[in-house]
């Protein structure tokens, strides 16, 4: 991980809320030959002072069959990045660079039974399909339901550690990051403008 003092952010609550604001994650583990990973969506609990992920997977993949000989996993969550211009700066010859948000999660996955499989799905339905409609959860006959069980597996992510780097242009002065801000939003593209509010959050913070 790319870690320098000043792209590396100090409060665990905003770096805890952006784990959960980006619960699209992939994990990752040891494969018998190369490193195996999945993209799945997570559900982020804090309990008793811990970090739990919880999500489910499919059975019998490469993934599975790497998590059940090797319980160690990295968890990679993902936000907002974009390229940033050397012409932005005071001194345009320099390194232009990428600014990005990302945290890296280890920790050892455990799997559930059928039941803890079965709260896993209805979990992330409800969520994002709510209680209301057609395809909620609730409304799902239990022939569908069951045998899907028989396909997925729930598991859970006791987190051990996590490391962050939130690249906003911390190292450069106060008006080369004004500046940079304004051309981001220029740009017009959603990354580039959500890392331009990222960057003006922490810049109003930093002024305060």
């Amino acid at each position: 991980m790319y870690k320098l003092p000043y792209f590396t952010e100090k409060d665990t609550d905003k770096v805890i809320a952006f784990m959960q604001e980006n619960t699209f994650a992939m994990i990752t583990g040891f494969g018998e030959a190369y490193p195996v990973a999945t993209q799945v969506p997570l559900e982020v609990e804090l309990k008793e002072g811990k970090i739990f992920l919880h999500g489910h997977i499919m059975k019998k993949t490469d993934h599975h069959k790497a998590f059940k000989n090797n319980n160690n996993v990295l968890v990679l969550f993902t936000g907002p990045h974009c390229y940033v211009s050397a012409n932005w700066y005071n001194n345009p010859q320099a390194a232009s660079t990428w600014n990005y948000m990302t945290v890296q999660a280890k920790g050892k996955i455990t799997f559930t039974d059928d039941a803890g499989t079965y709260e896993a799905i209805k979990y992330v339905t409800n969520k994002y399909e709510g209680l209301e409609t057609a395809a909620a959860f609730n409304n799902m006959p239990e022939e569908y339901v069951l045998p899907l069980l028989k396909a997925i597996i729930g598991f859970s992510i006791e987190v051990d550690s996590f490391e962050n780097t939130f690249k906003l242009s911390q190292n450069k002065k106060p008006e080369e990051q004004l500046n940079i801000i304004t051309q981001l939003k220029k740009r017009g593209d959603e990354k580039s403008f959500k890392i331009a509010k990222e960057m003006e959050k922490l810049l109003l913070t930093n002024i305060k």
